[in-house]
């Protein structure tokens, strides 16, 4: 049919237009022109919906980036108990007492029978939050044990129905945090639910007449997200958990029910493929802020997330402070979570903690709220925030150490100093420019044992000296773990900084696409050994050392395991560029094996003519 024609193009554009390209046809050449001009059209198009997506994200997200710390509250009826059953202790955390302790769902029902908080007060509740400094409250209106601590109309397993106390916590809570001006957010477990028979995890009650996922999703969980964000006022976050594989259909049903509530945010637990607003860090702060993300770490104030009789692990109310700054120093939230016991209050050492660390808030939270990331280097004394301001920079730093010669350095800022002064107080202190940073007199002890703030403000646009590892004078560099910057893959193991007798090492290693990277100086050309400080278990592992253009394929050997550390040569490399490098260290695929790498090292062995 089309015989007569040179070419014949099919294309579907972005835009969803079917166009046909035809040359030769009437002795012409129809539709090129045409071809590359949608083409653009769609182009243009696609660029302006990402840009309008990216605003809109960034409107939801604004109260979010500027709060900087919230209250995370695990609830649940294994609050009658302490997470004991029978009498006895149960591994992790409370609220998988019906998991560790496998107990069937009609024996666990008896607990939501005795459940009656009498002593909750709302109000109270959400004052204590407030008072800390939090600017949102987070909690489980239903966590993997399926009872909803909510007047849920599409299940009687619920705390108005199902317990003497019959009240609806969360309705209690919304109308607290509308009064108070505290953003409330909604965890939600909607792939395990112990109790409905369609959900998943329960895999000890054999008297659990199974159903399909999708049946539960449909039936339990998306009737119960829909009365979440349609029956509670304006919701801030709608927090999911622990993701499974399910249908396409039962995620989309349930993803599609946030656009109830156009301005609620969401983290990365629904499902691979949808990673919601925001990266969540469980009990550990990463070394390293993931690149291009907001993240948040949700902690316990204690050992366990739900109230656990005999955990008595409470955090240092100075340790929670500096947790607190050390967050926001990467540009990250801090998700404190408290557990109420079963008369509704919560433990004496949880409210002192709170109390303080409101007290070092209601003095420093300028330190905190709406500030960003620090972009100096690590600092050995503490932490660094910041503002833009008129004309300038604001920098807030946090000094955990306070300088004994009455003298503090900020390295590596090029600005003339502005102004300087102490938070507390407002004391000026002296400041100048010097070839190392700018550097700050200051009194002989700080205002703050646990983190003193200095506000140092700095004329333009900040500018920094590279603070990155340099060669020493005897030709060596020293690529350090922790100052290595990790690619990780969402959905895949994720490589961390961890540590083995204290010295910091990148572990878990498990994915050969995942990969490290540092920046550095190099002070001259020449040829360098590679060396690398690891752990090995497996008979071998292959990797690259790349640095520009030059590639080293190295073979490191196993050490006996992975606590067991060996220096090894890995070979040597031609370093043809002076001045700041990129040293990347990739897995070869199919030649991988997972490594413990506590360290790179380049000695310089021979200098260019």
């Amino acid at each position: 049919m089309f015989s007569s024609l040179d070419s014949f193009r099919v294309r579907l554009t972005a835009i969803g237009m079917l166009t046909i390209g035809v040359n030769g046809m009437f002795g012409g050449d129809f539709g090129a022109s045409d071809l590359v001009a949608q083409e653009q059209v769609a182009a243009k198009s696609e660029s302006a919906s990402s840009e309008s997506v990216d605003v809109a994200r960034d409107q939801r997200m604004a109260w979010w980036r500027e709060a900087r710390f919230g209250m995370f509250v695990h609830w649940g009826v294994y609050s009658t108990t302490g997470g004991e059953y029978n009498g006895k202790k149960l591994p992790n955390s409370a609220e998988w007492m019906m998991n560790k302790g496998r107990i069937p769902i009609a024996e666990y029902e008896q607990y939501a029978a005795q459940f009656n908080p009498a002593k909750f007060d709302a109000a109270a509740f959400v004052g204590l939050a407030k008072q800390a400094g939090m600017k949102y409250l987070v909690i489980t209106a239903k966590h993997h044990d399926g009872f909803s601590m909510f007047g849920s109309t599409a299940s009687d397993y619920n705390v108005v129905d199902a317990t003497p106390f019959k009240r609806d916590i969360m309705k209690e809570l919304s109308v607290e945090c509308q009064k108070q001006g505290i953003r409330l957010g909604f965890y939600y477990s909607q792939a395990q639910d112990w109790h409905h028979p369609g959900g998943m995890g329960n895999s000890w009650d054999k008297d659990l007449k199974r159903v399909s996922n999708d049946e539960y999703v449909l039936g339990k969980a998306v009737p119960e997200v829909k009365q979440l964000l349609t029956e509670y006022g304006p919701i801030g976050i709608f927090w999911w958990d622990t993701p499974r594989k399910m249908s396409r259909e039962s995620f989309n049903a349930l993803h599609s029910l946030t656009k109830l509530q156009p301005s609620v945010i969401t983290n990365d637990r629904l499902g691979d493929d949808f990673p919601g607003d925001y990266k969540t860090f469980e009990r550990q702060i990463p070394p390293n802020a993931p690149a291009d993300k907001d993240w948040e770490v949700c902690m316990p104030i204690s050992g366990s997330w739900g109230y656990k009789k005999g955990d008595n692990d409470f955090k240092s109310p100075s340790t929670l402070i500096r947790n607190l700054i050390d967050i926001a120093s990467k540009g990250g939230n801090y998700l404190l979570n408290v557990s109420p016991t079963g008369d509704g209050t919560l433990l004496p050492p949880a409210v002192e903690r709170l109390k303080e660390v409101g007290k070092w808030m209601a003095i420093n939270g300028e330190s905190i709220y709406e500030t960003s990331a620090s972009p100096l280097q690590a600092l050995g004394w503490g932490r660094c925030t910041s503002k833009k301001i008129d004309g300038g920079t604001r920098l807030y730093l946090h000094v955990f150490d306070w300088p004994k010669d009455g003298r503090l350095v900020i390295p590596g800022v090029k600005n003339e100093v502005r102004k300087a002064s102490l938070l507390a107080s407002g004391t000026d202190l002296q400041g100048r420019l010097t070839d190392d940073g700018i550097e700050l007199l200051v009194p002989a002890e700080g205002p703050d044992a646990v983190a003193s703030v200095i506000v140092l403000d700095v004329d333009g646009v900040l500018e920094l000296d590279p603070q990155w590892p340099s060669v020493d004078a005897a030709g060596s560099l020293v690529l350090a773990a922790d100052a290595a910057y990790l690619h990780n893959n969402e959905g895949s193991k994720q490589a961390s900084i961890r540590h083995h007798s204290d010295i910091p090492h990148v572990g878990y290693w498990m994915d050969a696409q995942a990969w490290v990277e540092w920046t550095a100086n190099i002070d001259k050309p020449g040829i360098y050994e590679v060396v690398a400080t690891l752990s090995v278990e497996a008979e071998m592992t292959q990797f690259d050392v790349s640095i520009g253009d030059r590639q080293l394929a190295a073979t490191a050997v196993s050490t006996g395991g992975y606590g067991k550390y060996t220096e090894q040569s890995l070979g040597s490399i031609e370093i043809d560029q002076v001045g700041e490098a990129s040293i990347k260290c990739k897995p070869i695929a199919d030649r991988w094996n997972p490594m413990n790498l506590r360290s790179i090292t380049l000695k310089r062995i021979e200098s260019a003519e």
